[in-house]
């Protein structure tokens, strides 16, 4: 058999033709230092800030801080299997978290991996967890409400969608109550809710699932959580990482609610990282940069012009004062980028005036846009009357003869008082806020013994549901008040029936 030189010339130049080279280019480094949960690696030259790296026993890390000579990077889970000499890799990615409706009643952890035992979550969306604001040109100003069923929130301290309110008080006043009421008022709002547990107590999380769960909840809400066990670095991603699903449906149309609780562990957190990152600190061994932590992540939150689709992101930060101090480091960075704070003060919680809302110190800088025009009408004067009412408070203590015109306001005003108290997990639709707040300033329950006005607030409400729906369903379709005399005349009506305790 003869070897003919043309077929193996042809087929040499058909090989060389079809030759591709498939050139990997990986860049590999050396860690040569690792503890409390930060390693430090050499030869990762070309490494990104922010971006993932991956240890050599599969664990994930993220590149921080980018020496001369070396590249701080936080573990993102076990650090003992990881010890000096192992190889670590780029991944050439920038971190990012599964985003889509299937995240939706499912409990995960900031990396976005579900953490309550139903199984993998099917989702082919992701997004980075740090991404820029929306710019100036792409929002337009709050104007619509965000209803949170709560009067004092509501009447005195209203929200909008795409608003930033800070709430902010002493642990045990019931900060995150005023968060779940809110969260289970949106079920008729077309809402999603996304919680966010920030170095909690697992069981205290999973106490807060099972309220959701209870009340319906749960199908429109995420809830991300970094419990205490976690280490630090899972701790400080758990915003962005809400942030992260929120914005999905944000650009998508839909309106969000995200509740950060709360942003001092957050901080905290990320303190511990700096620290051992040895970065400079400052003051109260903040790093200097924690102000921007903050600002980089409620910035995020906005109402979207029209032309972006006009959906909202409504951000409502948690922090933790000691000793009700609101001009400690974290609380004033925090009121400083927010619309707004809600107070809750431990004296009211302790004396049973809940929600512990103190009205003098809370405010709202969006203001009357986020109400409906029933509500701004009616709650109009309920501001001016308790503060009015916490001043003589103080006054009436050393004196009994006290002018009619005084006694007047001190009755209204413990009256407001009663009106604005309400049960845990009960949130009340607008119109029958618009009802109640009406009767009060009107001076409807000024003969109503104090001790009765939560009674007459029930029942009251429970006959309008009998006898007035169309009353009610006018306030909530219109957003307007009903004409005065048939709204005076259901109160009249309704005063008749209602029997005062002896």
């Amino acid at each position: 058999m003869s070897i003919k030189a043309e077929e193996i010339s042809a087929l040499i130049k058909q090989q060389i033709e079809n030759y591709e080279s498939d050139i990997e280019v990986n860049d590999v480094g050396t860690v040569i230092e690792v503890g409390d949960g930060i390693a430090r690696a050499h030869g990762l030259d070309n490494v990104m800030a922010g971006e993932l790296v991956e240890f050599s026993n599969g664990v994930m890390g993220l590149a921080q801080n980018l020496e001369e000579s070396n590249v701080g990077l936080v573990i993102l889970g076990p650090y003992t299997d990881i010890k000096e000499g192992d190889e670590v890799r780029r991944t050439g990615r920038i971190m990012q978290i599964p985003t889509g409706e299937e995240m939706l009643g499912r409990v995960v952890n900031p990396l976005g991996q579900p953490v309550d035992g139903q199984g993998p979550i099917e989702t082919t969306r992701t997004r980075p967890i740090e991404s820029p604001a929306p710019g100036v040109m792409d929002r337009k100003s709050v104007d619509e409400p965000l209803q949170t069923g709560i009067k004092a929130i509501d009447a005195l301290v209203p929200i909008g969608r795409g608003q930033r309110e800070l709430i902010i008080g002493d642990r045990q006043t019931g900060k995150t109550s005023v968060a779940v009421d809110t969260i289970l008022n949106q079920h008729d709002q077309d809402m999603v809710c996304i919680y966010v547990a920030i170095g909690q107590k697992e069981s205290t999380v999973r106490g807060t699932v099972e309220t959701l769960r209870r009340h319906g909840a749960l199908d429109y809400t995420i809830v991300v959580t970094a419990s205490a066990s976690q280490p630090a670095p899972l701790l400080y991603l758990a915003p962005y990482a809400g942030v992260t699903l929120g914005e999905d449906f944000m650009y998508n149309g839909k309106h969000v609610l995200v509740v950060y609780d709360d942003l001092s562990k957050q901080a905290a957190a990320y303190r511990e990282l700096s620290l051992l990152l040895r970065r400079p600190p400052g003051r109260e061994a903040f790093p200097g940069d924690v102000f921007y932590l903050h600002s980089r992540l409620l910035e995020r939150a906005a109402k979207l012009s029209d032309a972006k689709g006009g959906g909202s992101l409504t951000a409502l930060p948690f922090v933790e004062t000691q000793a009700g101090d609101i001009s400690a480091y974290i609380p004033t960075n925090v009121i400083s980028i927010t619309d707004g704070q809600i107070f809750l003060q431990s004296d009211l919680f302790f004396s049973g005036v809940r929600p512990a809302i103190n009205a003098g110190l809370s405010v709202s800088r969006v203001g009357g846009s986020a109400q409906i025009k029933a509500m701004k009408k009616v709650a109009g004067t309920l501001r001016l009357d308790l503060a009015s009412y916490r001043e003589l408070e103080a006054f009436a203590q050393f004196g009994s003869d006290l002018d009619k015109s005084t006694q007047a306001k001190l009755n209204r005003g413990a009256r407001t008082v009663e009106v604005l108290k309400q049960g845990l997990h009960q949130p009340l639709s607008v119109e029958k806020q618009v009802m109640i707040i009406y009767a009060l300033t009107r001076g409807y329950l000024d003969e109503i013994p104090v001790e009765d006005v939560t009674r007459f607030e029930s029942e009251f409400h429970s006959w309008l549901d009998n006898n007035r729906k169309e009353l009610l369903s006018e306030i909530r379709q219109t957003g307007k008040l009903g004409a005065e005399e048939d709204m005076n005349e259901a109160v009249e009506a309704f005063s008749k029936t209602f029997v005062v305790s002896e």
